[in-house]
């Protein structure tokens, strides 16, 4: 067993990045949001794993079940000797039986990214007893990460980028397409990434997964006001928003909202901001846009990838899609 490496950490510009994009996000017009990458703190991240859980939210449990079928055939599809770059690895929990099936095989070197140190540490604590792995957490955003990953690799190294957990749907369709081709312009030929996404199901299931009965992911999304008071010296009022979930057809996604429940004023010293909204209004803080299967070949070619094999969970509906660096 190899004991994990520390992380290379954060900058100290993080926390004046974040008081940005409050501010960017919350003067934005007409509708006031937040960036969804900032409800993982080291309390955002705890009650993700709450929400994984859940009766209500399929997702996790559904991508589990896939790669404890698949792995060992995703593995098959993989060059010999590759180095697995993880974006927004969370605990590590879903990413195991990859990394085990890759570690039957030869010693294995795995880079979790995430700007969550509370992430990287449960990542560490949950991977670490793998035999003939060596992890060195990366404590960036997903490029900037995944850009130290590529440049510090040999020549010979071939590169495995996962990015599990549906999260490339809290991207628009066109951002999802811009992200996928920056990946990928980071990638040599041959380097592939490991895609899950949530496929479309009916509305009611999909809104009950983001507006769970004991109202945790409530919680998880209030804690991004909380997290703006406790980092950014904002006044939040907390009492004073409602969690909202809802389906957008157009777009086939679901949002997550904030909504006011009375008009409030409040500040966030950091930000040099004074923010109001009236009763009502609401503040977006994900998204979460849901996939079919056969659109992926589309997806990857326009960003310069081929999807060359599928996964797919037929119980709760989800896909892998392994996409090839072309």
């Amino acid at each position: 067993m190899t004991q994990p490496a520390l992380s290379h950490d954060a900058s100290p510009d993080l926390r004046s990045a974040f008081a940005a994009d409050v501010r960017a996000g919350l003067t934005h017009t007409p509708q006031k949001e937040l960036p969804s990458k900032y409800l993982y703190d080291e309390v955002g991240s705890a009650l993700f794993e709450v929400i994984t859980v859940l009766p209500e939210y399929g997702v996790t449990r559904a991508e589990e079940r896939l790669l404890a079928k698949h792995a060992a055939e995703i593995v098959e599809h993989l060059p010999h000797d590759v180095t697995v770059a993880e974006l927004g690895s969370g605990s590590g929990r879903k990413t195991r039986r990859i990394l085990e099936a890759l570690c039957k095989k030869r010693p294995t070197s795995y880079c979790p990214i995430e700007i969550s140190r509370s992430a990287l540490q449960l990542c560490r604590r949950e991977l670490g007893d793998i035999e003939r792995i060596s992890i060195v957490g990366y404590e960036r955003d997903y490029l900037a990460g995944l850009a130290e990953v590529s440049k510090q690799r040999s020549a010979d190294e071939r590169l495995l980028v996962l990015f599990l957990g549906s999260t490339i749907g809290n991207f628009g369709r066109l951002a999802a397409t811009r992200f996928l081709r920056e990946i990928r312009n980071m990638l040599a030929p041959g380097d592939a990434l490991l895609l899950g996404t949530d496929l479309i199901k009916p509305t009611p299931v999909l809104v009950a997964a983001y507006d769970d009965s004991i109202g945790v992911t409530a919680s998880f999304n209030l804690n991004l006001l909380a997290r703006v008071n406790r980092e950014l010296d904002g006044d939040f009022p907390l009492d004073a928003f409602e969690h909202v979930a809802r389906f957008n057809p157009d777009a086939r996604s679901i949002e997550m909202h904030l909504r006011a429940k009375r008009d409030v004023t409040a500040h966030v010293g950091a930000a040099q901001l004074t923010v109001s909204l009236e009763q009502g209004e609401t503040i977006w803080t994900e998204s979460s846009h849901k996939y079919r299967a056969e659109e992926m070949p589309a997806v990857a070619g326009g960003a310069g990838f081929v999807c060359s094999h599928q996964w797919i969970e037929e119980e709760w509906g989800f896909a892998e899609s392994l996409l090839v660096a072309q």
